[in-house]
């Protein structure tokens, strides 16, 4: 490994250790709150080392978003138009957008003000996030109208912060009134949940 490469790596790994802390604390402090001494001491590096990676405080909100929300967009196209049922491919989508990130910060004091703090400092990125949720589900249901609708639907499941096996079961009945006929939960989101229930 040259030296310029190890740097890099460095540096990375560095940036990593860096957004990782802010998130934990932007989670439990909230943005208002957070200050540069504390993520520079949740990182174990000084506030001159974090001022060199990180022009201010809002830039390092955005690194968090931008890792954590952000690299999951490929995953979620992947799932919307690969293999399996509408009922299989809409319920990867949410786990791979919401459900995922929601069990990483299940119990956290500020995670609620998590997207409305984005879409305040760069609205553009939080428009991304919804655009790229849209887009997936629209994939999958075939009618904007209809996943538009989902979409607010499944907001609404959010509302009082569940547990993430509660809102793993809530999307999943969910997913059911959409794709299968209105009744008793036994198609294929059905399944999905009795799966799913079991790996919880």
């Amino acid at each position: 490994m040259s030296i310029q490469t190890k740097k890099m790596n460095d540096a990375a790994a560095r940036r990593a250790s860096i957004v990782q802390s802010a998130r934990w604390c932007f989670l439990h402090f909230g943005y208002g709150k957070t200050s540069f001494e504390d993520i520079a001491k949740r990182a174990n590096i000084t506030r001159t080392l974090l001022y060199r990676m990180f022009e201010n405080k809002e830039a390092i909100y955005l690194g968090v978003f931008e890792d954590w929300f952000e690299t999951r967009y490929p995953a979620a196209t992947q799932a919307a138009t690969g293999p399996g049922s509408k009922a299989e491919r809409l319920f990867k989508v949410c786990e791979v957008m919401l459900l995922e990130p929601w069990a990483e910060i299940e119990g956290a004091p500020m995670a609620h003000e998590f997207h409305d703090v984005c879409a305040r400092i760069e609205p553009e990125m939080e428009a991304r996030y919804q655009e790229v949720k849209l887009q997936n589900v629209e994939t999958i249901l075939e009618s904007k109208e209809l996943a538009e609708v989902f979409l607010l639907a499944l907001d609404g499941l959010q509302g009082d912060m569940p547990m993430a096996a509660v809102l793993r079961r809530r999307i999943a009945l969910l997913i059911d009134r959409f794709v299968q006929p209105i009744g008793p939960t036994s198609g294929e989101a059905g399944s999905i949940l009795g799966n799913n229930t079991e790996q919880s």
